[in-house]
């Protein structure tokens, strides 16, 4: 394992992150863009409304990723913990789901929901994606939802993913990715970082990245009815962002 190195994108996604478990609100956009609607009905039956409906996600890794019981799973950039407490409906009494997250708002939240459902397969550790606290091979599948769009250093990311994942391993992420480089009509900056958007990379430079960590059968489709907050689109627009379903494994 690495050792995290806040920068200023770090510093000011925190405070972003912070302020929404703060004020339990949710989405990594404007508040209308839908995140109830990211899952399968079924998926969430059981759960309380304010867990539920409280996504920062772009997708639905869930169903993505096919778990199976006794798989061990971590979520990158976990929130308040919905794709953690989705997931261990999935693996079962057999398996684990670790949550990872650098906002000490959203550990408090996940902790609380974790406790709420007594959800005893599931924890929530502190930590950068870009440097996992999780152990060499400890998971079977990584899962994450509109987060690694959020790191400076996605190539390290990737590399983190692959040394936390078995052989065999595999990787659902649904995330903000571009058709081509970013148009110049998008907005910058770091407060456009925040909201999933300045960091996106182009698909083709993020599927490179996973193969260049070592991954094999990388695969990015665009998510059918999503775009970035605000963007609704049938195909990805050039320049434009858009959410993506990225699945890959380690050989």
């Amino acid at each position: 394992m690495t050792t995290p190195i806040d920068t200023p994108i770090h510093e000011v996604v925190r405070e972003h992150y912070g302020g929404l478990a703060r004020s339990a609100g949710s989405c990594c956009g404007p508040s209308d863009c839908g995140c109830n609607t990211l899952y399968p009905a079924d998926l969430t039956v059981g759960l309380p409304g304010e867990v539920a409906e409280f996504s920062l996600g772009c997708g639905d890794p869930i169903t993505l990723a096919g778990l199976q019981p006794g798989d061990v799973v971590v979520d990158l950039g976990s929130g308040g913990g919905l794709d953690c407490f989705l997931a261990a409906k999935k693996v079962g009494k057999a398996g684990r789901v670790i949550g990872v997250d650098m906002t000490p708002d959203m550990l408090v939240k996940a902790r609380a929901n974790a406790a709420r459902l007594g959800a005893t397969n599931v924890e929530f550790r502190q930590g950068h994606i870009e440097a996992l606290p999780v152990a060499d091979g400890e998971a079977t599948v990584v899962i994450s939802n509109c987060v690694i769009n959020l790191s400076p250093d996605k190539p390290q990311v990737f590399r983190e993913i692959f040394r936390a994942l078995r052989p065999g391993g595999r990787v659902a992420v649904s995330d903000i990715v571009t058709e081509g480089p970013m148009s110049s009509l998008v907005a910058q900056g770091l407060e456009a970082w925040s909201e999933c958007v300045a960091g996106a990379l182009p698909v083709a430079d993020y599927e490179a990245g996973l193969r260049a960590a070592g991954f094999v059968d990388v695969q990015a489709t665009p998510k059918d009815d999503t775009a970035a907050p605000g963007m609704k689109r049938a195909v990805p627009a050039a320049g434009m962002p858009f959410s993506a379903l990225i699945t890959a494994r380690k050989p």
